[in-house]
């Protein structure tokens, strides 16, 4: 292998590696499933299967009855990182989580084959769109979102219970569900309620905590 040509697969490499881990960096700025490593990861081995698409078979050319397409290898990629991004999906709570960072790491693998192909200035717009998106996403999202929390809390009887749910939706709150137990002897005729609920994100949580204190006969035991 011609020097140049290493030098060449290194840039490529390396070029993959610092876009992959910008991506990777801001997911696991913000906590999510697949961060900086896997992001580098995904990146880094896209460009090397791309390299070995386009030149790992030169040696074969010219030979008898041998022919090849250099996008096979880079083809299997696309299908492949599906299974990568299958694992950072989740079902929780009847809410799908983990779509976003297995969006990301698709891209990723397209910004590495991008890099294993020598389109640099490609790549390097991608990623900036990622960063851009998923930058605004995190800011302005919170203002169209909802988010779904449990609060769990005791009730002395069930017209009081009927009266918090009321209120809850006066604020435009969603009640979801909630379960209820009773039992006499160890919360003294007092009932557990666990109630699910969804609101927008940039809404105060402190706003259930002071309406269930308006209720002599609710007791807030924790909201999650």
């Amino acid at each position: 292998m011609q020097l140049a040509m290493l030098w060449t697969f290194v840039t490529r490499l390396l070029a993959a590696m610092a876009m992959g881990a910008a991506i990777g960096f801001e997911r696991e700025y913000h906590a999510k499933e697949a961060g900086l490593r896997t992001h580098l990861l995904v990146a880094l081995g896209s460009c090397l299967f791309m390299i070995i698409s386009i030149y790992g078979f030169d040696f074969m050319l010219g030979r008898d009855h041998v022919s090849f397409d250099p996008s096979r290898i880079a083809s299997q990629v696309v299908t492949g990182i599906g299974f990568i991004g299958a694992g950072t999906i989740i079902l929780q709570k009847q809410a799908v989580r983990g779509l976003t960072t297995a969006a990301g790491l698709w891209v990723t693998a397209a910004i590495g084959l991008a890099c294993g192909n020598g389109m640099y200035l490609v790549a390097l717009i991608t990623t900036a769109v990622v960063l851009i998106s998923l930058g605004l996403i995190n800011v302005y999202m919170p203002y169209f979102s909802q988010k779904e929390h449990t609060i769990t809390f005791q009730v002395a009887d069930y017209q009081t219970l009927t009266e918090v749910l009321e209120n809850l939706r006066k604020e435009k709150i969603t009640v979801l569900n909630y379960e209820m137990h009773k039992d006499v002897e160890e919360n003294d005729g007092m009932m557990l309620v666990s109630l699910e609920i969804r609101m927008k994100r940039y809404d105060n949580i402190k706003g259930i905590s002071s309406i269930l204190k308006n209720f002599e006969k609710v007791e807030l035991i924790q909201i999650i």
